[in-house]
């Protein structure tokens, strides 16, 4: 091998840019990051052949001052930090000071820069190789305009790494979405080869800002949305945004974005928190949508733990976890039919979420049995058995109907001295033995009964066992099994944490468990692995729901098994009944499989069916 020496500036610079730039969307990254620095309010974005021929982005901010402009081409060179103190508290985006100069040397770049008190302009140009920056007067506007032309033209090895125009660019987009999320005060337009594709202009309130999302997002995803603003007061933590409804799911993880501080991060402890609290509500394989913005102390927070600053390092991880899982679990909790938000639903779904009180359910689980009800929403009590023997009849059916003619669709409550209509409505017939039809102040409720049964029954059980605590049983022959030092260490800490949810470890040696009890429930389950996953989750998460995780789907598929099945025909008071326990009963929208189990039918919608008004 050769004696150790110095790299030439130009080699290190490409070097540098390997980490940092690797596409044309990495460049947009940087150099957006850079205009919001400079307190922009309106950044224009003009590209070509996706990013690959050139990229232009002009900003109105504070420009640059003409001695400052070739020292911005230097390496670690930034007016964002200038001690350890301050990189401990980053608040800007950018930091590293090795952007410009890392895109410098892979392409040919030019900046033009005006600050609002300086008379003239100022131009630095460099082409990709050790060069004096050449400086010379110029028009332009107060701001800066960064105009990076044929990229990776000197390194034709990287460049034949890019892939297609079209994937560059849908790159590049997904770069500008993801900012154009983050700072709803930043107008932005990006235009592709001559053609506007984004036009969003400042969005300060509220209403601005749920239009920017729809624009981004899809009006599909604030149509079934939750507004979220959440707050921990003693440890300084607030999280807002927009949650998406567990039936609005998707087939991958392509709609989820979380900024931390207004820096869109990806963060296996976040991750791991909302998919944890979605947990109960989900499709098997299906992934939840959401805008979220958490808010925390700069200091509590490392963004300097990767070149592109896509990840974090959280000071107090645990503390961030337990808030997100327990503020986003008692969200969706909350989500039951006739919630109202305050927002209005464009798509008419009838799904309006916040707090309802909750009392006392009309139906009763014990055994995996429906007893009689002590309150019942008639005002007597009821055997709500679903005896087959007890049947709606036709009159009966049109005597329910012609009860409930009176009430006024739309109208938000009735007249004086009567009980307002509740949220799903009253029954008025059973189709196929599979769905109840009733009708609300909004138009049709179509409710699933068996899912929606399955739903009550399992949040009776889950109560039920939470009341009762965890039973368990000793082993016949205790388990053994070989952990790693930190396991061990931290299955002795956790013990308490163990004997809570069944399990009884006991350490026999510095890389050696035992289990000597487990839980009833889960008495045929893989207690080796299921401890080895347990452990794991809580080295990496400070946490793990994996025990109660399988404890909950045994009582789902109790509970599927002991709900009503279809074709069990209903009286109008049992299907009543129903309905009352749905409206309080926590994650009722959902069942056990995470399939919706009713969905509403505005006047409006069923109007448009028979083209009424037209």
């Amino acid at each position: 091998m050769s004696r150790i020496q110095l790299l030439s500036p130009r080699l290190a610079n490409q070097i540098a840019a390997g980490e940092v730039v690797e596409r044309p969307a990495s460049v947009i990254k940087e150099l957006l990051e850079n205009s919001i620095d400079a307190g922009a309010t309106k950044v224009d974005i003009e590209v070509e052949q996706g990013g690959i021929k050139l990229m232009r982005i002009r900003d109105n901010g504070s420009g640059i001052d003409r001695d400052d402009l070739p020292l911005a081409l230097s390496r670690h060179a930034t007016s964002k930090i200038q001690a350890l103190e301050d990189l401990e508290a980053v608040a800007s985006l950018g930091f590293r000071g090795e952007a410009l100069a890392s895109i410098s040397s892979v392409s040919r770049l030019t900046m033009t820069s005006r600050q609002a008190d300086q008379d003239s302009a100022w131009q630095v140009q460099t082409e990709g190789r050790e060069m004096a920056a050449q400086i010379a007067p110029a028009a332009h506007p107060a701001g800066t305009t960064v105009e990076v032309a044929d990229l990776f033209f000197n390194t034709p090895a990287r460049r034949r790494f890019l892939k297609t125009e079209q994937t560059e660019f849908r790159h590049l987009e997904e770069v500008v979405k993801r900012l154009a999320l983050s700072r709803f005060d930043v107008a932005f337009q990006l235009r592709h080869n001559s053609k506007v594709i984004y036009q969003l202009r400042q969005a300060d309130s509220e209403l601005e800002q749920e239009r920017r999302v729809a624009q981004l997002c899809g009006s599909a995803f604030m149509q079934n949305s939750l507004k979220v603003d959440l707050q921990a007061e003693a440890s300084g933590l607030r999280l807002v945004g927009w949650m998406g409804l567990p039936t609005f799911n998707r087939s991958q993880a392509d709609l989820q974005y979380f900024f931390v501080n207004g820096r869109v991060i990806r963060d296996k402890v976040v991750s791991h928190a909302v998919r944890q609290a979605y947990a109960d509500v989900l499709f098997h394989g299906r992934f939840p949508a959401y805008v979220l913005f958490l808010q925390l102390d700069p200091k509590l927070v490392d963004v300097n733990v990767h070149p592109t600053k896509h990840e974090v390092r959280f000071r107090e991880g645990r503390l961030v976890h337990d808030f997100l899982y327990r503020s986003l679990h008692r969200l969706i909790a909350e989500m039951r039919p006739g919630d109202d938000s305050g927002r209005t639903d464009p798509g008419g779904s009838g799904l309006q979420q916040t707090a309802m009180p909750t009392a006392e359910p009309a139906f009763q689980q014990h055994n995996m049995g429906l007893m009689p009800a002590a309150n019942s929403t008639a005002g007597s009590s009821v055997n709500y058995a679903f005896s087959s023997q007890d049947r709606p009849v036709a009159g009966a059916v049109s005597e329910q109907i012609q009860a409930y003619a009176a009430l006024h669709v739309g109208a938000e409550q009735t007249e004086a001295g009567e009980q307002p209509c509740p949220p799903l409505g009253y029954a008025l017939a059973q189709l196929h033995g599979i769905y109840i039809l009733a009708q609300n102040t909004q138009g049709l409720v179509v409710v699933d009964m068996h899912a929606a049964h399955e739903r009550i029954v399992y949040e009776r059980m889950k109560q039920s066992f939470e009341t009762q605590g965890v039973r368990s049983q000793p082993l016949l022959v205790p388990v053994s099994l070989a952990v790693s030092r930190a396991e061990a260490d931290l299955a002795e800490q956790q013990a308490v944490m163990f004997q809570k949810l069944g399990f009884e470890l006991a350490r026999m040696g510095e890389e050696t468990l035992v289990i000597r009890q487990v839980p009833v429930t889960l008495a045929k389950a893989d207690h080796v692995q299921l401890i080895r996953d347990v452990l794991s989750d809580m080295l990496v998460y400070g946490e793990s729901q994996r025990i109660q995780q399988h404890i909950n789907e045994l009582l789902a598929t109790m509970a599927c098994h002991g709900a009503v099945r279809a074709n069990r025909q209903l009286t109008i008071t049992e299907m009543d009944a129903l309905l009352r326990d749905m409206e309080q009963t926590e994650r009722s929208g959902q069942c056990n499989h995470g399939r919706p189990t009713w969905t509403q039918m505005s006047v409006a919608d069923l109007d448009k069916l028979f083209l009424r008004g037209q």
